[in-house]
């Protein structure tokens, strides 16, 4: 996670910038100082922006695919505590009924 000095900017002030460095012909850095952004911060965006338009490198995943592999891995951690915990409850109550109590009072009516 950011910081709390982390700027953060709107997703539209994003893709005014990206389509700046687009259509203007100029470097990232010389757009990004006019802007008042890190050089870094708007490579990034305009490294996001070409993934999402398809064409990243083969294997890079779109910003929906990041969205959807994050949800998915919360799930499997979710699921995964769940298993866990039935698992203990399973282990709890398989013990051996005490052999001091007769047959017929063992068993819940």
């Amino acid at each position: 996670m950011g910081s709390k000095y982390t700027k953060r900017y709107s997703a539209e002030y994003r893709r005014d910038a990206i389509a700046l460095v687009r259509s203007s012909g100029r470097t990232v850095t010389e757009v990004a100082r006019e802007l008042g952004v890190s050089p870094e911060s708007l490579r990034n965006w305009v490294r996001r922006d070409q993934v999402d338009r398809g064409e990243g490198a083969p294997g890079e995943l779109t910003s929906a695919e990041r969205e959807e592999l994050k949800c998915l891995r919360r799930q499997n951690r979710e699921q995964q505590q769940t298993i866990e915990i039935l698992k203990k409850a399973t282990a709890f109550g398989s013990g051996p009924l005490p052999r001091s109590v007769p047959v017929y009072q063992r068993i819940p009516s």
